[in-house]
């Protein structure tokens, strides 16, 4: 026991060595580039950091030019006037383009009667064509438009500097500098007592830049700013400068500031990098030396539980070597880093330390393990991903059973796999391999075995549809769900009882088509004999003038009855004939149904029902047939006022929904709305089936005609006594 305790602590103390040395490398080879510079000031942070103060001093000092100057250097050249004056086009195709924006709005203002917005659209396009012309006449008149457009220009890149400074880091304003342009001898300086470049060098400084045309160069200052969002401007670019002189940094500015803290730190960090670096080396040879002694890889390749690792399949094993050698290089990796960022002081790094020793050692411990069992062909045949080939061997026996299907299928599945976001993110970022294996494991495994059940499902019914087609009446598929194949075994089982509901179907139409003919000879005869009947009346010579005028008044109420409903009957056939003309254009479907319910006002006030209308404050627009569009809710509200219940309520609504105007009609119907609601679409149905009531039977059905003319839909609901009629539009923008 003691003996492979001993062991074990070994092997223990080895893979730590290990885990120290190969971080130690990593960090050698991440992290050299930047610890091996001389001090803090030869790094690259350090050159950002001045390049970014220089670029700060250029804009605050050396091209600081003022409002006035920059106004004052503006030009207008005759290629800055005719490119503003044909900016647009042509002068015919400017006012042509004008004239067209405002012919809508103009169209609709006098659409709505309103003339003061027509006078008001007119007066504002003329102004505009004017103005155009007016381009096109005088180059003054273009001239301060552009002054005006260049002025903009600089007054937001004068914003934008402004902004730029105020923003600027107070903290990195610690350099001293003194510079001269080489051509104009001009000096920029922020130090008041120094004169020249050699008495600010001459100051104790903590770090100096030399610019120079024998050192480091002159420092040149050039190019657009890049505070600015756009390219750089002619009027606001700065001037191309060559300078000599010297900046520094104070040692008075030592403390206290951010860029004296990254010396500081950096100085520490390099220190312990170095420190790290040799540790970790002597780490490399002390396990070295030690390995030819202890001899760690035999000692795990001696454990009992090599037993256990044996009966898994060989590529199992071989993935979860490549997994256990991606997460040990990960962890390596960000334990390298704690090497110059101080982690191991807090319990994070700590615990990547340990994660880094785990991951070491489990990949240490598969590659000796592994190793004897790469050359055995035998363990091949027992792999895992084989003996899963050849059960998805055998499903795809049942899936491929009709080969098209199943190819097609196959090769859909593969196209959406190749082009799926899931490859694409692991190429893009190959840290989330193995989160992507998981998902595929967990995820595309199983609808892989689903889609092969179904193919398998999906020929057992192309078989029973073959014996179907050969008279076999075998008994019905088994179907479950919603899916396209449970319907498509649903569909072939209702093949089979097809007779009988053909015989129903056809049952259906003898009585639809008897209702028809019944009801077209009573709503015709009823007010026909009506007229017969007072006509043969007023032949009596006996008949007083008071009866003779009530009888005249019959037959005028019933002939209009009449003519009603063979203008009914005609227009419906001219709807299913499809001979109907539409005369199409933007409409206000608010304002037309406000038109429409307003005349009914008086039959509205005499009945006892309470209308409630919703409507939008902004009109809604749909392009349709005005007329006949008011026919449909001439009609819906006429159904209303017949058939709803006495003393009670109807609502109206418009609404915008979903890129659709919707128009919706409920109330309470007075009589039992009973059987196949569908029906009440049928020519000459009625909610009153008794048909005591006024009315052709045909509201509905021209309505829903006209509606499915204009392609929209119209729909009705019933619940209990509760009507509702839904109309939907495309909608057109306002």
């Amino acid at each position: 026991m003691d003996t492979r305790w001993k062991s074990r602590t070994k092997i223990t103390v080895w893979i730590v060595l290990l885990t120290i040395g190969l971080s130690g490398i990593l960090s050698i080879l991440d992290n050299g580039h930047w610890y091996v510079n001389k001090d803090y000031f030869h790094t690259e942070d350090f050159d950002m950091q001045l390049n970014e103060y220089i670029e700060y001093v250029s804009v605050a000092d050396i091209n600081h030019t003022s409002e006035q100057e920059l106004k004052s250097n503006i030009k207008v050249t005759k290629e800055d006037i005719e490119e503003h004056r044909t900016r647009y086009g042509t002068l015919s195709d400017q006012v042509s383009n004008l004239r067209d924006q405002y012919q809508g709005r103009i169209d609709d203002a006098k659409g709505a009667d309103n003339e003061n917005v027509v006078k008001l659209y007119e007066e504002e396009r003329d102004q505009k064509i004017n103005d155009i012309m007016e381009n096109f006449k005088s180059d003054e008149h273009v001239k301060a438009k552009v002054m005006k457009e260049k002025e903009k220009q600089i007054d937001a890149f004068l914003n934008k500097r402004e902004k730029f400074i105020a923003n600027y880091d107070q903290n990195l304003l610690i350099y001293d500098y003194y510079l001269e342009d080489v051509k104009t001898g001009e000096v920029f300086t922020n130090v008041k007592n120094v004169n020249r470049a050699k008495d600010l060098e001459k100051s104790s400084n903590l770090f100096t830049k030399h610019y120079s045309s024998t050192g480091n160069g002159s420092l040149q200052v050039y190019g657009p700013y890049s505070f600015l969002n756009y390219p750089e401007n002619e009027l606001v670019a700065p001037k191309p400068r060559l300078l000599q002189g010297v900046i520094t940094i104070p040692n008075s500015a030592s403390t206290g500031n951010w860029i004296t803290e990254q010396k500081n730190d950096f100085e520490i960090r390099q220190t312990f990098f170095y420190a790290t670096s040799i540790i970790s080396l002597f780490a490399i040879v002390l396990l070295l030396l030690w390995a030819k002694k202890m001899h760690p890889l035999q000692v795990i390749a001696a454990s009992e539980k090599r037993n256990l690792y044996k009966a898994i399949p060989i590529d199992i094993k071989l993935g979860s070597l490549l997994l256990s050698i991606f997460f040990m290089i990960v962890a390596l990796f960000a334990n390298a880093q704690n090497y110059v960022y101080f982690s191991y002081m807090y319990s994070s790094g700590i615990i990547e330390f340990l994660f880094a020793v785990l991951m070491t050692g489990i990949t240490l411990v598969q590659l000796v393990w592994i190793y004897r069992e790469v050359g055995q062909k035998h363990l091949y045949k027992e792999a895992f991903l084989l003996k899963m080939s050849r059960w998805f061997y055998r499903l795809g026996s049942e899936a491929f059973y009709n080969r098209s299907v199943g190819i097609q299928i196959l090769l859909l599945l593969i196209v959406i796999f190749l082009s799926g976001f899931g490859a694409g993110v692991v190429f893009m970022y190959p840290i989330h391999f193995p989160l992507y294996v998981i998902l595929f494991m967990v995820f595309t495994i199983p609808v892989l075995i689903y889609l092969f059940k179904r193919i398998g499902y999906l020929n057992k019914i192309i078989q029973h549809s073959k014996e179907l087609a050969a008279g076999q009446m075998e008994q019905d598929l088994p179907h479950k769900g919603n899916s396209a194949l449970a319907l498509l075994a649903g569909n072939l089982n209702v093949l089979k009882h097809g007779v009988k509901t053909s015989k129903r179907a056809e049952a259906k139409s003898e009585r639809l088509k008897t209702e028809l003919i019944t009801n077209v000879s009573h709503d015709l005869r009823t007010p026909l004999t009506s007229i017969i009947t007072y006509t043969e009346l007023m032949k009596s010579q006996e008949l007083t003038k008071e009866d003779h005028d009530a009888y005249l008044e019959i037959i005028d109420r019933k002939s209009k009855r009449l003519k009603i409903l063979i203008d009914d009957l005609f227009e419906v056939s001219k709807m299913a004939s499809g001979n109907l003309e539409l005369t199409k254009q933007r409409v206000d479907i608010v304002q037309l149904l406000q038109q429409a319910m307003a005349e009914y006002n008086e039959t509205i006030k005499e009945s006892s029902l309470v209308f409630r209308s919703s409507e939008p404050a902004k009109p809604l627009f749909a392009y349709v047939d005005g007329q006949k569009m008011w026919r449909v809710f001439d009609n819906l509200i006429g159904n209303v006022l017949k058939y709803s219940m006495d003393n009670t309520r109807v609502y109206v609504s418009v609404a915008h929904v979903n890129q659709k105007v919707q128009i919706s009609f409920k109330n309470v119907s007075k009589y039992e709305l009973g059987g196949n609601i569908e029906e009440l679409f049928e020519r000459f149905k009625r909610g009153d089936t008794s048909r005591h009531t006024d009315g052709s039977g045909l509201g509905l059905a021209i309505a829903k005609s006209i509606v499915d003319l204009h392609e929209g839909t119209m729909d009705i609901d019933v619940d209990g006594d509760l009507f509702k009629v839904t109309i939907e539009l495309d909608a057109m923008e306002s």
